[in-house]
């Protein structure tokens, strides 16, 4: 119910600007976590940062309680309540915050907010009077049950910035921790809040502060991250998650929401690899990206004629994720199942195969922590950064009278989505139509991807059936090919590593077989 007293009052809301008591009501801000072993010293390096050098930074404790129902209700509806506390335990200052609204997708956030200082730590219905809340909880049942779900402690060190176009732009560095019952994880992130101007100040004082400050997209606010440390999903892989699709959207707003969540899923799935060995995690970065490089394809026919943002510094780390994933695949899912067949009750044959399955541990520990390590350098930073820019300007609608780079969408939307699945399908089945040999199984795999990943950001603007046929088939051909791919790269790595060259042999004799079974007839 509150949800959907949510979605009438937000109109409302963007109306009562005049009144809040924050004359901004609405926060625009861009959210950078800061990969790095020692927090301890950043503030002291981004104060001789070029654009900061010469400008006095501001100090605060900051501690924060963020109050829901039992059953997170204001989670589910994408709103924060919060009491702030500023300035010492004897002399502290409180500040009550409503935040709503605002999308996950993009480092790039954009909320209702409104502050209210308030006398003491206790939530006050009053302060809420000027706010969308009364539409919201008009009974006031909600607030009657509200309680603190989790805290925030963290020291900010803020300067305020002014940007040649005239903008103005408060940098902030929070460097602390979360906390709810037993349970805590760190805080050390870049928040650039637009103070007035367009929100490209924000990305120009980011970029600048980026080249020599290692930085990566944030997500989700601090109050996502206290909800996911609550329940205890902190630190799991971010798996993909469609957006709501409708006939009506616009080309350009489509594929927003499908860029964004896609690009969404491969930096937030970073960040938890920064701190998590767990392999999954690598596997779904690996797959955000190559949902939205897919996507990107899908799209590009009908966008603007944008430049790509450079990508080059992101290949080297590219590849590496790519190497650390067949490391992962062949210790944990492609080999131990070849160990029976291998040694066939032989102590000796079953000690040399785990023999390598601890000489592959050891190369994918090392790979990961050099994985790890390269999100410590800027150049990733910069080609991410840049990209959520891109993205947020890719989807911008067009200027009025400004013709020269639009593409005319020749259709509507759910008819285009159609066309160009089919055109995916159809390039999938030529390829397997002449019973293609084993130099052709790459690309065979390469469509099917294309084909299931575009069915399934599309899929609420498709046939049912039809686009269900299909998927199952693409999914089909992408695992029987993947299959054969994941020995032979399993055997590549071995050869490659201090193994027994019998145990070597007998892996590529496997991977051979399975490449001539893997052929697919349709």
């Amino acid at each position: 119910m509150l949800r959907g007293i949510l979605c009438g009052s937000m109109g409302d809301a963007e109306n009562m600007k005049s009144d809040a008591p924050n004359p901004h009501p609405t926060e625009v801000e861009l959210k950078l976590a800061v990969p790095t072993q020692d927090p301890s010293q950043l503030a002291q390096r981004l104060a001789r940062t070029p654009l900061l050098s010469r400008k006095k930074a501001s100090v605060r404790q900051l501690h924060n309680i963020y109050f829901d129902t039992p059953d997170q209700v204001l989670h589910q509806a994408r709103i924060a309540l919060r009491l702030r506390r500023v300035g010492s335990d004897k002399h502290p200052q409180w500040l009550q915050t409503l935040k709503m609204g605002g999308a996950s997708d993009s480092a790039l956030s954009q909320r209702g907010e409104w502050e209210v200082a308030v006398p003491n730590g206790a939530l006050d219905l009053h302060a809420l009077e000027a706010t969308p809340w009364s539409q919201i909880d008009p009974s006031g049942q909600v607030f009657q049950a509200l309680a603190p779900c989790f805290t925030t402690s963290f020291e900010r060190s803020s300067w305020l910035v002014r940007v040649t176009d005239g903008s103005s732009v408060e940098v902030a560095l929070d460097v602390g921790q979360i906390v709810t019952g037993e349970n805590s994880a760190p805080i050390c992130e870049l928040e650039f809040e637009l103070l007035s101007g367009t929100p490209k100040a924000l990305f120009d004082t980011a970029q600048s502060i980026a080249t020599t400050i290692a930085v990566l997209p944030a997500n989700t606010s601090k109050a996502e991250r206290g909800y996911a440390l609550a329940q205890n999903t902190w630190d799991r892989p971010v798996r993909a998650r469609p957006p709501e699709l409708t006939r009506e959207l616009a080309l350009h707003e489509a594929a927003g929401r499908v860029l964004r969540e896609m690009f969404s899923q491969f930096t937030s799935n970073l960040l938890v690899l920064y701190t998590s060995d767990a392999p999954e995690v690598v596997h779904q970065a690996r797959v955000g990206w190559r949902r939205f490089k897919s996507a990107l394809r899908l799209f590009k026919p009908a966008l603007p004629a944008h430049a790509n943002p450079p990508w080059l510094a992101l290949r080297p780390f590219l590849s590496d994720l790519g190497t650390l994933r067949d490391l992962d695949v062949a210790l944990t899912e492609t080999l131990p199942p070849f160990l029976d067949a291998y040694a066939q009750g032989d102590a000796q044959r079953v000690q040399t195969f785990e023999t390598m399955l601890g000489t592959l541990a050891t190369a994918a520990a090392s790979q990961r922590k050099s994985v790890q390590t390269a999100l410590q350098t800027p150049a990733i930073g910069l080609a991410l950064l840049a990209t959520t820019q891109w993205l947020e300007e890719l989807t911008t609608p067009p200027v009025p009278g400004h013709t020269a780079t639009e593409v005319p969408m020749p259709m509507p939307l759910r008819p285009w989505a159609r066309r160009r699945i089919a055109r995916l399908h159809k390039r999938m089945e030529d390829a397997t139509q002449d019973a293609p040999g084993a130099e052709d199984l790459h690309r065979i795999r390469i469509f099917a991807k294309r084909l299931r990943y575009g069915i399934e950001a599309l899929e609420p603007l498709l046939w049912k059936r039809r686009a269900q046929r299909w998927h199952q088939k693409a999914t089909a051909l992408q695992t029987s090919i993947g299959s054969a791919r994941d020995i032979t790269q399993a055997s590549a790595l071995a050869a490659k590593l201090p193994v027994d060259p019998g145990l070597v042999e007998f892996l590529r004799g496997l991977a051979a077989g399975r490449e001539t079974s893997s052929v697919p007839i349709l």
